[in-house]
C-alpha cells in the first residue's frame, strides 16, 4: 500500500480552513447470519467470500479493490486506521473474517465484521456531507444487488447497536477548533449539541482525544428519521459551529493580536526548531501553526495541508515512511525531523 495522503486530506470544499472531512457511513447486515460477533467460522468465511465477489462484481468506475486484513501487514492496517479509512475496532485485533474494500482515492472504505457485516464509508473534503450522502446511497445500492440485507418494515436496517437501527446511517463531520477552545467556549457550544441529539468525540471517533483541537460531530440514533433529514440537520449545525469559530477566530483577532502572535510563533520555532516530538505536543503545535495561517499571522502558506501535516505525524505513518518499526524514542526524533524539514521546505 502506498502509505500516501488520501483525496480528503486536500483541504479542498466548502469550509475547509474548519471543516476538514464530511463521512457518512452506513451499518448494514446480510439476512440470516449472526452478528459478527456471534458468528462461528464457517458463517465468517462465507460472509467475507459474499462480500468480496459483491465488491468483485461492481462496475469497473467505482475502482474499488478487497482486501482481506489477515493478509495486510499490522502497520499497513495501522496507517489505513490513522488517514480514517477503517475504525480502531477493525483493525485492533483482526482474527480471522475481517477485510476492506477502498477505491484508490481512498475516499470510499467498505469495512467488513467490524460490529456489522457491512460499513459502507464514503469521506469528502471540507462540508460535503450531501455529496458523501449521494455516493454512500449509491454505492449501497450497487452492493444490495448481490447481498440481501437483514431489513424490518418497522425498525428498518437491523443492526448490531441498537443506535444504528432505521436508517443505519451515522453522517459526521471533522472540525479544527481552535478559537473555540482557547476563548473557552467549547464545552458551551459541546453542551448544547448533546441537547440536539449531536455527539462529540475525539481524533478517532468513540473514547479518543480531541487532539489538535479537532473534533467528530455526528449524529446520536438513526431511527425515526429518513436519511436526508440526518444530514440536513448535521449540514445546519455544522454551519453554526462554522459560525460561532468564526466569530472567536474574529475575537481573537481584533482584542489578542500580539498574545495570539507570539504563541502561533513559539509554536511556529519549536516546529521549526525541535529535535524531539510526541504526538500529542507536534498535534498542539500544528493546530496553534494552522490557526496562524488562518488568521493570517504567518504570511507563507503551509507546504502541506493541515489532514496532511497531521498524518505525518502520526506512529504507524512515520514507521511505514521508515519503512521498519520504530521504538518510542526514535519515532519521537522522527517526527521532530519530518515537520522541521517539511516546514521548512528542506526535501
Amino acid at each position: 500500500m502506498n502509505p500516501g495522503f488520501s483525496e480528503w486530506m486536500e483541504g479542498t470544499g466548502p469550509e475547509s480552513d474548519i471543516v476538514l472531512s464530511s463521512r457518512v457511513r452506513l451499518a448494514r447486515n446480510v439476512k440470516g447470519v449472526p452478528f459478527p460477533h456471534r458468528m462461528n467460522d464457517e458463517q465468517g468465511r462465507r460472509l467475507l467470500d459474499s462480500v468480496e465477489s459483491a465488491v468483485n462484481a461492481m462496475e469497473p468506475g467505482w475502482q474499488v479493490h478487497f482486501r482481506r486484513l489477515q493478509d495486510m501487514a499490522p502497520l499497513e492496517r495501522q496507517v489505513l486506521m490513522e488517514k480514517h479509512m477503517v475504525s480502531p475496532l477493525l483493525v485492533q485485533n483482526p482474527i480471522r473474517y475481517e477485510g476492506v474494500a477502498l477505491d484508490q482515492r481512498e475516499s470510499i472504505s467498505i469495512m467488513v465484521n467490524e460490529e456489522d457485516h457491512l460499513r459502507v464509508q464514503v469521506l469528502l473534503p471540507g462540508l460535503q456531507v450531501e455529496q458523501a450522502w449521494q455516493v454512500a446511497n449509491k454505492l449501497d445500492d450497487v452492493l444490495e444487488q448481490h447481498l440481501d440485507y437483514a431489513y424490518d418494515e418497522t425498525s428498518g436496517y437491523l443492526t448490531a447497536w441498537p443506535t444504528n437501527l432505521g436508517t443505519g446511517m451515522r453522517a459526521s463531520v471533522m472540525l479544527h477548533l481552535p478559537a473555540l477552545v482557547i476563548t473557552r467556549q467549547a464545552s458551551q457550544v459541546f453542551t448544547t449539541l448533546a441537547q440536539l441529539g449531536i455527539v462529540v468525540r475525539g481524533l478517532y471517533g468513540e473514547g479518543s482525544e480531541a487532539l489538535g483541537n479537532i473534533f467528530q460531530i455526528s449524529n446520536q440514533v438513526s431511527l425515526g428519521l429518513t436519511e436526508d433529514e440526518l444530514v440536513h440537520n448535521l449540514s445546519v449545525v455544522v454551519q453554526q459551529i462554522v459560525g460561532r469559530e468564526r466569530s472567536a477566530r474574529e475575537h481573537l483577532k481584533s482584542n489578542a493580536e500580539l498574545v495570539m502572535a507570539d504563541r502561533v510563533g513559539r509554536s511556529w520555532g519549536i516546529l521549526t526548531n525541535a529535535r524531539i516530538l510526541t504526538s500529542d505536543e507536534a498535534l498542539r503545535l500544528l493546530s496553534d501553526v494552522k490557526l496562524g495561517v488562518d488568521l493570517g499571522l504567518i504570511e507563507e502558506p503551509l507546504p502541506y495541508t493541515f489532514p496532511q501535516l497531521t498524518l505525518m505525524t502520526r506512529p504507524s505513518f512515520l514507521q511505514m515512511e521508515a519503512g521498519r518499526e520504530l521504538s518510542a524514542s526514535e519515532r519521537d526524533i522522527i517526527r521532530a525531523r519530518t515537520l522541521r524539514t517539511h516546514l521548512l521546505g528542506q526535501h
